[in-house]
C-alpha cells in the first residue's frame, strides 16, 4: 500500500486521473513510515501544531507563496472573485471566494435535487450500513462514532453518506447541499490527523477522531440532513458563516476551512435520496469521483 498513487475519476473528463498531492513527501513519511507515524502521534495531530501553521499562513510574508501555488497547481484565476494580486496573506488566498458564475447551482429551484456541498473528490454510499468499507475494504466507523450521539446515529442508520475530500488545491468554502433550516451546530472531537487517503487507507477512524462540527438541517425534500465538517492537520480552523435558525438556500455558503486539506461528510436518512449513478459506480470500484460544488449529487426518493 505504501507509495501507491492516488487516483480518482473525473466526472467532467470521464477519465481516471492521478492526483497531484500537495506536500506528498511529508504525508508519506508521516503516515507510511514508523518514525513518521510516531511523530504524527506525538506532535502533528495536536491542535497547537496546526494553529501554529495556520498563524504562519496568516502573516503578511506568506503572500509570497500565492503565485507559485497558482502556477504549480494550474489554478484558474478567472474564477477568483478578486484579483490574485490583491491577496495579502496565503490564508486569504486559500479561503478565497469565487465568482457566482464559477459554481452554478444545479436546478436551484428544485427542492428534490441535492448538490455537492464542496469541490473535491467524493465517495458515496447508498446505505452506509451495507458499505464494504470506506477507502479500504473492511475499514469502517459507525455513525454513532461519527456523530458522537447514539440516538442520532440510530436515526441515520441505513442512510446514505457522501464523503467529500477537499485537497489544499481546491476551493475551500463549503455550502448547503439542500434547502433547509440549519440548527446551531456543535463541535466534537479532539485531534487533527490528515484526511488524505494516504492516511485514511491506513486508519479510516481518523475521521471520527478529528475535530468536527455537526449541523442538522431540516429539509422539505430530504427530511433531516446531517452536515459534518472535519478538521485536519494544518487546518487553521473551521469558520461558519451561515445564520442558524434561518432557512438556507441550496448552494448557499455555509462556511470555510482555513489552510490545509479538509473533509465534509453529508448524511441523509434512510431512503431519502438516490445518488447519481457515476458517484455510486466509482465508489463501488474504490475510486473517488471528482465533482465541483453545486453540481448534481442526487435526487429525493
Amino acid at each position: 500500500m505504501a507509495s501507491e498513487p492516488l487516483r480518482y475519476y473525473d466526472r467532467y473528463r470521464k477519465a481516471i486521473r492521478t492526483e497531484a498531492i500537495y506536500g506528498e513527501a511529508w504525508l508519506r513519511w508521516a503516515y507510511e513510515s514508523p518514525t513518521g507515524r510516531f511523530a504524527t502521534w506525538l506532535v502533528a495531530r495536536r491542535p497547537l501544531f496546526s494553529r501554529y501553521f495556520g498563524w504562519r499562513m496568516s502573516m503578511r510574508g506568506s503572500a509570497r507563496h500565492v503565485f507559485p501555488f497558482i502556477v504549480d497547481y494550474n489554478l484558474d484565476v478567472e474564477e477568483f472573485a478578486k484579483s490574485a494580486f490583491d491577496f495579502r496573506t496565503f490564508n486569504e488566498f486559500f479561503t478565497r471566494a469565487l465568482k457566482p458564475s464559477a459554481r452554478p447551482i444545479a436546478e436551484p429551484d428544485n427542492p428534490r435535487l441535492a448538490v455537492f456541498p464542496a469541490d473535491g473528490r467524493h465517495l458515496g454510499f447508498a446505505n452506509v450500513d451495507d458499505a464494504p468499507g470506506f477507502y479500504v475494504k473492511g475499514a469502517k466507523f459507525t455513525l454513532t462514532e461519527l456523530l458522537g450521539d447514539a440516538a442520532l446515529g440510530e436515526a441515520f442508520s441505513g442512510g446514505a453518506m457522501v464523503i467529500s475530500r477537499l485537497c489544499p488545491v481546491d476551493y475551500h468554502r463549503f455550502h448547503f447541499p439542500v434547502r433547509g433550516l440549519p440548527d446551531d451546530g456543535r463541535m466534537i472531537g479532539k485531534w487533527l490527523y490528515s484526511v488524505s487517503p494516504i492516511a485514511l487507507r491506513r486508519n479510516v477512524r481518523r475521521l471520527v477522531e478529528n475535530k468536527r462540527r455537526i449541523t442538522l438541517v431540516k429539509s422539505e425534500g430530504f427530511g433531516r440532513v446531517a452536515l459534518i465538517e472535519v478538521g485536519a492537520t494544518n487546518v487553521g480552523s473551521i469558520v461558519e458563516t451561515y445564520v442558524p435558525g434561518r432557512v438556507a438556500a441550496k448552494g448557499e455558503e455555509k462556511g470555510l476551512f482555513k489552510f490545509g486539506g479538509s473533509c465534509v461528510i453529508t448524511l441523509f436518512e434512510r431512503g431519502r435520496i438516490r445518488f447519481d449513478s457515476d458517484l455510486l459506480t466509482q465508489s463501488a470500484a474504490g475510486l473517488e469521483l471528482y465533482a465541483r460544488m453545486g453540481d448534481r449529487l442526487g435526487i429525493a426518493h
